[in-house]
């Protein structure tokens, strides 16, 4: 080899160190890059994980403050329920009193359950029964009346003018 080909081939390793050199300092720059980015992005993430994390506080004040309310609502019904128990109990004594004097009623047979008034204001199957009977013949009387107190002014049909039965 002459030495001008071994300049040429110093001068073309020297060329290639330098080529990889340069491509070696690029390939650190992006990666130095891509890293700062991934750390700027980590530290959004843990500001808005911090951010969260106050409002993840108020939502737990928030929830306890709620199960208190919801615990002591629970509390009021369950007194309220012993309430209605005891309403229960008293009305049912006093329907058992009843019944001990009434003589249509025989209490100490053994199919015998006291009958409780409802709740919603109607009277029991019975009284119903009863108090329906009494309206019927209620109303008979009162046409009746009215018939012979006024006979002039007899009836053609069989309802009266003021009357809206369906």
């Amino acid at each position: 080899m002459t030495t001008a080909q071994i300049i040429w081939l110093v001068v073309a390793i020297a060329l290639l160190i330098a080529i990889v050199a340069v491509i070696a300092a690029i390939s650190r720059r992006r990666r130095t890059a891509g890293e700062e980015h991934r750390r700027h992005e980590a530290a959004q993430l843990r500001e808005d994980a911090a951010a969260g994390a106050a409002g993840l506080q108020a939502n737990r004040a928030e929830a306890q403050q709620t199960r208190a309310e919801a615990d002591a609502a629970q509390a009021r019904a369950a007194e309220a329920e012993r309430a209605v128990a005891m309403d229960e109990a008293t009305v049912e004594d006093r329907v058992r009193e009843a019944d001990r004097v009434d003589p249509d009623v025989d209490h100490q047979a053994d199919e015998y359950h006291p009958e409780a008034p409802t709740t919603s204001g109607a009277a029991s199957d019975r009284d119903a029964d009863t108090a329906s009977r009494a309206d019927t013949a209620t109303q008979a009387d009162t046409a009746t009346q009215a018939d012979t107190a006024h006979p002039e002014t007899s009836r053609t049909d069989s309802t009266d003018e003021g009357s809206h039965r369906a």
